[in-house]
């Protein structure tokens, strides 16, 4: 594999990792009402696992309220449903029309558990990012037992490889910084 090809792979993995951690943070409720809380969760929907953001309408009216319309009042159990098995958190309101989800302050042990969660998320992510640079300096060993790379290429790729490790590393670390920081906001 060339020494470029190699790069620009380990680097797009890294950077998948650091974006699957951006998601799934996104997911994670601090006190402030938002869209990103409920509009991946799933609903069965005549016998499909579909995304709620994508047979409903999603709002934010207010700061502390998140509104679901349904597309078809039929699926509002379903939705309702789906909400309650989220385990969120919060309860679902019906009118029979729309559901409204009314977050709640979090309490500062809430708060702190939030947090410790992030920071365990992140960890994960973390792992999967070095995973991935073991397996792209297996690549270059691999190519330099091979004589495909020489030994002062190899090095410099692995130097680049670690470069991005760390470069990811700290992309992960204020990501993790800037939520704790939502998060712990009263």
């Amino acid at each position: 594999m060339p020494k470029d090809a190699l790069l620009r792979e380990a680097k797009k993995a890294m950077q998948k990792g650091a974006d699957a951690l951006i998601n799934e943070l996104r997911g994670i409720r601090t006190g402030h009402a938002n869209t990103a809380l409920v509009e991946h969760v799933k609903v069965d929907y005549y016998g499909t696992m579909t995304p709620l953001n994508q047979i409903a309408n999603i709002s934010v009216p207010e700061a502390r309220m998140i509104v679901v319309k349904p597309f078809d009042q039929s699926s509002l159990g379903a939705i309702e449903k789906a909400l309650l098995a989220a385990d969120l958190g919060i309860n679902p309101n019906s009118d029979g029309k729309v559901i409204r989800l009314t977050v709640p302050p979090l309490s500062e042990e809430n708060r702190k558990h939030l947090v410790t969660k992030v920071k365990e998320v992140a960890e994960h992510t973390r792992v999967s990012i070095r995973n991935v640079r073991r397996d792209a300096n297996k690549k270059v060993d691999q190519a330099l037992k091979d004589k495909t790379l020489s030994e002062d290429i190899a090095h410099d790729l692995k130097d680049e490889i670690q470069n991005d490790l760390k470069s990811h590393e700290k992309d992960i670390d204020e990501i993790v910084e800037k939520k704790s920081k939502e998060i712990m906001e009263i």
